[in-house]
């Protein structure tokens, strides 16, 4: 996974601390929603925290967990938060976000960190990365996803994880299920999905996968 080392986590049997970010509802599962499944089947005593850093008190904040428990099954003890920050305004608040990760997170000395790309043009995302990188650098693996948009702006990325086709249908299924309030979007279909992880399975030589930016691996 992530050609992380087999130290990392102790063993396959020993808890595998994994911190998934997001900045909006859907992020988590679009950008590495197949590769937590897979992770869930591989390291079945993982302990995973799954934090939306928006949509708190509204709509949405039903959608993401439903999703997310959807999403981690069979996790021993997952921990799904839903935090109220606006969308669209993260740079503005910068510090209160922040003050959140560090607050909320930190404490959990994660192993590896799913997180959003810091070259994604979206301003929440963005921040949401180098957030991230300001908080867990030198102490955890951290891996930036990638987010299908208007903006055209995927990356080259240098990380894959290969996905079964089951993995796959699971992850496009879910996504499709849980967010009824983004099938308005013109972009928001279960094509756009799978043709994402097609072609990054090309690049991975395999039928499907999810790709990552890792900036630094220390093995």
């Amino acid at each position: 996974m992530l050609g992380l080392p087999d130290e990392l986590g102790k063993s396959p049997n020993a808890p595998l601390r994994v911190l998934v970010l997001g900045a909006h509802a859907d992020d988590i599962e679009i950008g590495c929603g197949g590769t937590v499944l897979r992770l869930l089947a591989e390291r079945p005593h993982m302990d995973i925290h799954w934090a939306v850093l928006s949509g708190g008190g509204t709509p949405r904040e039903g959608e993401a967990l439903a999703s997310a428990n959807a999403f981690l099954v069979g996790a021993p003890h997952p921990h799904v938060s839903v935090a109220s920050f606006r969308d669209g305004h993260f740079p503005f608040v910068g510090s209160d976000v922040k003050d959140y990760i560090e607050d909320n997170f930190k404490s959990i000395d994660p192993h590896l960190v799913l997180t959003h790309a810091r070259e994604d043009r979206h301003q929440d995302h963005r921040l949401v990365s180098d957030l991230t990188w300001n908080t867990f650098r030198g102490k955890a693996v951290i891996a930036e996803y990638e987010i299908p948009k208007w903006d055209g702006d995927l990356g080259r990325p240098n990380a894959y994880v290969q996905l079964d086709p089951a993995t796959a249908d699971r992850k496009v299924a879910l996504l499709m299920e849980h967010f009824a309030g983004q099938h308005t979007k013109p972009w928001y279909d279960a094509e756009t999905f799978r043709g994402l992880l097609r072609l990054r399975g090309v690049e991975a030589a395999c039928k499907y996968a999810e790709a990552f930016i890792c900036r630094k691996l220390v093995w």
